[in-house]
């Protein structure tokens, strides 16, 4: 569900073009009318942004009220320089707003290893206060794209304990450079429900463990990734239970969307691995099959090869999984030790479905959980081979 009538109460919005690369929008701010409540998880990658390394320091009080965020240059690998500007572009935002630097999380996505063309942001963020504009999230969501062919946007609706509705609305962006380990490129969560009692980075970190860390696209985790959830308390109190279920769809919808519009994909693979001794198991199972070539190209052409999928699974050599006592299923259809018969019927599924599921079968225990990923296509070599030329 989505729908630009639907912005949750306190925030307001601004995004334009400041020319970092071409004619699009790429600069966007998101902005609350007091401080609210806040949580964020970030990339594990040992070279992280510099925008990731100055969001950690100005959350960690559980408190925001804005969020800064250009597209078209990751701002990583730049030095000292990449994190003065990355303060900077905090600094501008609080005075031209008014409020404090240490209450704005910026973010940057795009090419790495190039310096931010730094005076044309900052010229820009000395003038957002004139241009926000409540709700406006759409424009948000549009300029914090690089390779994405689409906005993501989920929005979902609660209860509050006084009869009225609170809503979750939920923005990501995402297309290549894609295992998150923690979230996803970039994804920024807005709440006008009242979340006390509620503990954010907990209830954050649950939901993207089953969420966006279950997503792959080319096994690649982005050294920019971040989730970040608000909550203005506008609409009222609700209770834990009905918050987590919206804040967990939410991610899971934006997670998958992530998928749908990766980089040259024509087939979104769902995998669920069953019968696993434990989490830890699924996923390394899970992500080891899907993040095979083999397997993604096999899907890509339609190839009914289930014998790369033993191979996937085998691989995990800390995961030793009896091999009788695995099962396959694709389509339905069991494939392990399959006949002709099977493999023709196999192979028409992979070749007439744009959406493949999959289910795996452990015997190693009673944990279940769920996975998405997708196909290898020429698209995908052509995006990344001239990526930056």
């Amino acid at each position: 569900m989505e729908t630009s009538q639907q912005y949750p109460q306190g925030f307001s919005a601004y995004a334009c073009n400041v020319g970092i690369k071409d004619d699009t929008l790429d600069f966007g701010v998101v902005a609350a009318d007091k401080v609210c409540p806040a949580a964020a998880v970030f990339t594990k990658n040992n070279y992280p942004g510099a925008p990731v390394v100055v969001g950690k320091e100005h959350i960690q009080d559980g408190l925001l009220q804005a969020i800064v965020v250009n597209s078209k240059n990751a701002n990583v690998a730049t030095g000292f320089e990449g994190i003065r500007n990355a303060r900077n572009m905090c600094q501008y935002i609080a005075d031209s707003i008014g409020i404090k630097t240490e209450d704005v999380l910026p973010s940057s996505t795009g090419v790495i290893g190039v310096p931010l063309p730094i005076d044309k942001i900052l010229a820009t963020c000395r003038k957002v206060k004139a241009g926000l504009q409540p709700g406006n999230l759409e424009s948000f969501a549009q300029a914090i794209l690089t390779t994405d062919s689409r906005t993501k946007i989920s929005v979902r609706k609660i209860a509050t304990l006084a009869g009225q509705e609170a809503t979750v609305y939920g923005i990501a962006k995402g297309a290549g450079m894609i295992e998150p380990n923690m979230a996803t490129m970039l994804s920024y969560i807005f709440t006008d429900a009242d979340t006390t009692g509620i503990d954010l980075q907990v209830e954050l970190r649950k939901a993207v463990d089953q969420s966006f860390n279950c997503i792959t696209i080319d096994s690649d985790t982005s050294t920019s990734d971040t989730v970040v959830v608000m909550s203005s308390g506008y609409a009222g109190k609700v209770a834990i239970s009905n918050f987590q279920s919206a804040l967990l769809e939410v991610c899971i919808e934006l997670a998958k969307k992530i998928v749908e519009d990766g980089e040259g994909v024509t087939k979104v693979i769902e995998l669920d691995i069953v019968e696993a001794r434990d989490e830890v198991q699924a996923s390394r199972i899970g992500k080891s099959i899907l993040n095979s070539p083999l397997i993604k190209t096999a899907i890509h052409g339609g190839d009914p090869n289930w014998g790369r999928f033993v191979m996937a699974i085998g691989k995990v050599f800390t995961e030793k999984i009896p091999y009788e006592n695995l099962a396959i299923q694709i389509g339905g259809t069991d494939v392990k030790d399959a006949d002709a018969q099977v493999l023709q019927t196999l192979s028409q599924y992979l070749q007439e479905n744009s959406e493949i599921k999959i289910k795996v079968s452990l015997g190693s225990g009673q944990v279940s959980k769920r996975f998405w990923g997708c196909n290898l296509s020429e698209g995908y070599i052509k995006e990344n081979a001239y990526y930056t030329t």
